[in-house]
């Protein structure tokens, strides 16, 4: 490869606005930052297209790519399998490009752990918990079940993020344009930042209210 480029991994709950984000900090800057496109087997849904959302192949497919070692990452999420190529981080590596990646959290730290000099993790928020909850609300296409799910499934990270051996940014969601500086902040630092005190309340409260909603509980 040309350079060693960064990876900038976000990682964050359905609803706090990292898939924007990411795609905001590319726009940015095409030619030095360069989105991650991951595989799943999931169906495609209204809007997408195959090779800029997802590259949707089946499990058939998908489980041959693992098997030939194809994948820095991988995981099965709600029955769907979800990978990041190691041929995708090769492409815009060979191109000179710092890459962006919307990942999970398990997905983050196998990233991490292969690549753990140019890996940069950060974890999106939202303000609050609530702030959350409204806007899943608000997008008028979860179920009760759905919403459940999310809801459990970002319990889960935010007790993975506090947990986690690794160093990580926290950027908080709230006007996207500050998300945006504060993420892009990510790609001039030398090294990880450690989450920084007022970040690590933000966090503190999003985990107690997390872990008291009988909506994110394990069923």
């Amino acid at each position: 490869m040309t350079r060693t480029g960064r990876l900038i991994v976000l990682v964050g709950p359905a609803g706090a606005g990292k898939t924007t984000l990411a795609h905001r900090l590319v726009e940015a800057s095409p030619q030095t930052r360069g989105f991650s496109v991951s595989h799943t087997t999931r169906p495609m849904r209204t809007g997408e297209v195959n090779g800029r959302d997802y590259h949707f192949v089946t499990r058939e497919v998908f489980e041959a790519l693992v098997a030939q070692q194809g994948f820095a990452e991988w995981a099965e999420v709600h029955g769907n399998l979800y990978g990041t190529s190691k041929a995708e981080i090769e492409r815009h590596w060979a191109a000179g490009r710092d890459i962006l990646f919307d990942i999970d959290i398990v997905g983050a730290h196998n990233l991490w752990q292969s690549y753990p000099a140019a890996t940069r993790l950060a974890f999106v928020l939202p303000p609050s918990w609530d702030a959350l909850k409204d806007r899943l609300q608000r997008r008028g296409s979860e179920t009760p079940e759905t919403l459940r799910r999310r809801l459990r499934t970002a319990r889960r990270e935010l007790n993975g993020l506090v947990a986690s051996p690794a160093r990580w940014s926290v950027v908080i969601n709230d006007q996207l344009d500050s998300a945006v500086q504060t993420a892009a902040q990510l790609f001039a630092d030398a090294r990880p930042a450690a989450t920084d005190l007022s970040h690590h309340a933000v966090v503190q409260a999003f985990v107690q209210a997390a872990n008291a909603d009988p909506l994110a509980q394990e069923a």
